[in-house]
């Protein structure tokens, strides 16, 4: 399973590096589109069951509409941006009001197919998909990897530390694996990823820095990692409910594409409204 995961996460990479690296903005711009659409379909599954007709419909729009947007945005009709301001504060709202108050309650029973719950993916999805093209189009590719960095240290950093030091459950009921401990490892983690890449310019953490202090920017961070702590739990609350252990198999070793970005699109929309709130 561990040299699965290791293969499959070089893969992953070296695709990554691809598109990132293309000269054109079209090959990140599809790559993204196209994993918000899996990642939709994946999570729509687990919120309106496995056999609903809305979950590739729901998909196949997801796609549609990501790719129309990019074509006006590289079309240079940025602005205005009123939509993605509103799709990302709907997001940070819904997951306020309505997916960390499910962390809470913890309830593992309740079924989960939900219309609020699909709702939320449609806009969650749509939200990181719009700041991350956004910002890669306004910003450059350094700008969104030092973000999604983020993400990979606090899950990196959270899984050995929890592995090696682990002792009291988080949410026992929803993920058993994950451990204080190892939620403190992850917040530790971010936040020497961000102060050491405060030292780049044009990295999310340098911009972050030189709108405030460094208490700022170390607050954010702890406000980031529990972001991220909470999309993970989240999507093993769905999980949970729908009695699966991936949200699918597509990638080997991993599980599904929401496996995998099931932390980013928790974070994606706050740090979207923490660096570009006053420019509104």
């Amino acid at each position: 399973m561990l040299k699965q995961r290791i293969i499959t996460a070089v893969v992953l990479l070296g695709v990554l590096a691809l598109v990132v690296a293309a000269t054109s903005p079209w090959p990140f711009l599809l790559f993204l589109a196209l994993t918000c659409a899996l990642a939709g379909f994946e999570w729509l599954r687990l919120t309106l069951g496995p056999r609903s007709v809305w979950a590739p419909v729901g998909a196949f729009v997801l796609f549609v509409v990501s790719v129309w947007q990019a074509n006006r945005w590289i079309d240079g009709q940025l602005k205005p941006l009123i939509i993605l301001q509103s799709i990302v504060c709907l997001a940070i709202f819904l997951w306020i009001a309505l997916l960390l108050p499910a962390l809470w309650r913890a309830q593992v029973t309740v079924p989960t197919y939900r219309l609020a719950n699909s709702f939320a993916a449609v806009v969650t999805l749509l939200a990181t998909w719009g700041a991350l093209s956004y910002w890669y189009l306004q910003r450059g590719a350094l700008f969104v990897v030092s973000l999604l960095i983020v993400v990979w240290v606090a899950d990196i950093a959270a899984y050995f530390a929890g592995r090696a030091f682990g002792r009291r459950k988080l949410a026992p009921s929803i993920s058993p694996g994950k451990t204080f401990e190892g939620a403190c490892a992850g917040v530790v983690g971010v936040l020497a990823w961000l102060a050491i890449s405060t030292q780049w310019s044009q990295t999310f953490a340098s911009s972050l820095l030189l709108q405030g202090s460094w208490l700022a920017l170390l607050s954010t961070g702890v406000l980031l990692a529990i972001f991220s702590i909470a999309g993970d739990l989240y999507e093993s609350l769905l999980k949970r409910r729908a009695g699966v252990k991936d949200s699918s198999q597509l990638l080997p070793g991993h599980g599904g594409v929401y496996d995998r970005i099931d932390a980013v699109v928790a974070v994606v929309p706050l740090g979207f409204f923490l660096i570009e709130w006053r420019t509104w």
